[in-house]
């Protein structure tokens, strides 16, 4: 389906070395440098530059690495669909999970409606976290993944082209360093905040998150706001290792392990539910049917 000198390229991109990819993959450093040498002959680009000090991605070879892995993986996926299709008796609902979006909230639904749609099985499909991802993911839901289980709101969907079924309200909380001194509390007040900075996406991502930067210039202007772009790995890295504040909500508890997330007494929320196709399939309409009918019920 691929060509698999680039999953090599990869293993060499994150171990920065021919000799440490060699020993992942228990090959020899030569092997792997002929793949790559390879790679950069039928490319007709330079994807490394070789240093004394170890390999260094060229502009090329950043722009096919954060490819490469989306290419990679929707291969793997268009083979499960083909398999897949052949089992026509049984309805696949296909589940986007990441560290920001895991899966949780669906296996902890599922006991409460497999009466209403006990034939539907679940496939978890894996998918890293980049801006590459979540836009041609989401944009495209129903292709490999069905549903992605997150936080949303009306402007995040219409920037990401989908639609989201709200399960609930989540409070906006915040993550700390297990160093830091705020950490030892429980549940914060938003004057403990006060001297410190704060992660927010940028405005126009979220009209909650705006809502909430608005109530703290308005009225706690002893907070600083920091604007970023993206929520991945390296906000969190950020957030541990530079002692700032993130914004973050009680599902992400296990994105990174050396950061704690913490409640804050304001009135601040955001919509969590299963973002899905403007137009799903039968299935996805069967499982959110099914869905509905537990939350009426618990009224």
């Amino acid at each position: 389906m691929y060509n698999p000198q680039l999953e090599t390229f990869i293993m060499v991109a994150d171990a920065g070395s021919f000799n440490k990819a060699a020993e992942q993959i228990f090959i020899t450093p030569t092997a792997v440098i002929k793949q790559i040498n390879l790679l950069e002959a039928n490319l007709g680009v330079k994807l490394f530059d070789r240093t004394h000090r170890g390999l260094k991605l060229t502009k090329a070879g950043i722009s096919l690495y954060k490819d490469a892995k989306y290419i990679i993986q929707y291969c793997k996926d268009s083979v499960i669909r083909a398999q897949n299709s052949m089992q026509e008796d049984t309805q696949i609902l296909r589940i986007g999970t990441s560290p920001l979006t895991p899966a949780q909230v669906l296996v902890e639904l599922w006991p409460k409606i497999q009466n209403y749609c006990s034939d539907i099985k679940f496939q978890i499909v894996p998918f890293e976290n980049t801006e590459e991802n979540a836009r041609e993911i989401l944009k495209n839901l129903g292709d490999h993944i069905d549903v992605v289980a997150g936080i949303f709101d009306d402007t995040m969907l219409n920037l990401r082209n989908c639609d989201g079924f709200e399960l609930k309200k989540v409070p906006l909380c915040v993550a700390v360093s297990i160093h830091h001194p705020l950490a030892a509390k429980r549940k914060l007040d938003i004057s403990d905040l006060y001297g410190q900075s704060l992660l927010l996406m940028h405005r126009g991502w979220s009209r909650y998150v705006d809502d909430l930067r608005d109530d703290i210039w308005q009225h706690h202007s002893q907070i600083t706001i920091k604007d970023f772009d993206f929520y991945d790995v390296n906000i969190f890295n950020r957030c541990e290792n530079g002692n700032e504040i993130l914004m973050a909500v009680d599902a992400w508890t296990v994105v990174h392990p050396l950061l704690k997330i913490i409640p804050v007494e304001w009135e601040h929320s955001i919509p969590y539910g299963l973002l899905h196709s403007p137009h799903p399939s039968p299935t996805v309409k069967k499982f959110l049917d099914a869905i509905q009918k537990v939350i009426q019920q618990e009224k």
